[in-house]
């Protein structure tokens, strides 16, 4: 199965990630990046769309037809932030795009990256686990063909990728300890891209994914 796949997120540390493994894969034929600065990538694979305002996605829409996947990795940090201004950028944001995609490309998967510990009851302590989960649960229900949501926790970056948070850099060399310690916690990046090509050619029994069934998946 040939991929035609629209990739959020690439000036991101997994978007860049997700991209990358896509370029380099034999059964992905096309790539868009949707993004509101420039990847930094080039490639015969690649096209991109700079857009400012991912709230309103009108004057591209039309751009956004003729795909059968979408690695949806555009994200913000909750860090600082209070609820409102959050599920704006989080729930408000990825359901528009996800819904603006749906009815110009009904036979897409949707990958959507959320992250470890994120709350599926939608109703929890935490308040980006809490958004995250209402978000997933949204997506779920929306009827695309497929749907995986995907919880990633630690992941240890691509050699040469540009977009690297700085502490990762400062702990990427815990890596080998941590797979062996913590393995239900701990990936690759290349191994999450593998994963999501495979979940659009093959499928997947489980609509959500923990870093084990990431692993599982991108190995095997």
């Amino acid at each position: 199965m040939k991929i035609r796949a629209i990739v959020t997120g690439t000036t991101g540390m997994v978007g860049e990630g997700v991209l990358l493994e896509c370029l380099s894969h034999p059964d992905v034929e096309q790539v868009l990046s949707v993004s509101r600065k420039p990847s930094g990538v080039t490639h015969p694979k690649l096209r991109e769309i700079l857009h400012a305002d991912f709230q309103d996605l009108s004057p591209i829409q039309d751009k956004l037809t003729g795909y059968n996947a979408c690695f949806f990795c555009l994200g913000v940090s909750s860090v600082g932030m209070k609820q409102p201004e959050y599920r704006r950028l989080t729930y408000d944001l990825t359901l528009h795009f996800a819904e603006t995609l749906l009815p110009r490309n009904p036979g897409l998967t949707f990958c959507y990256v959320s992250g470890a510990g994120t709350d599926s009851s939608g109703h929890g302590r935490s308040m980006w686990a809490r958004v995250k989960g209402q978000t997933e649960n949204k997506l779920l229900q929306l009827g695309f063909q497929k749907a995986y949501m995907f919880r990633p926790a630690f992941m240890r970056a691509t050699p040469g990728q540009k977009h690297v948070k700085g502490y990762y850099n400062l702990i990427g060399w815990l890596y080998p300890v941590l797979r062996r310690v913590a393995p239900k916690y701990v990936s690759t990046l290349a191994e999450v891209g593998q994963a999501m090509i495979k979940v659009v050619q093959k499928g997947y029994p489980k609509p959500v994914l923990e870093v084990p069934d990431i692993i599982s998946i991108a190995n095997n």
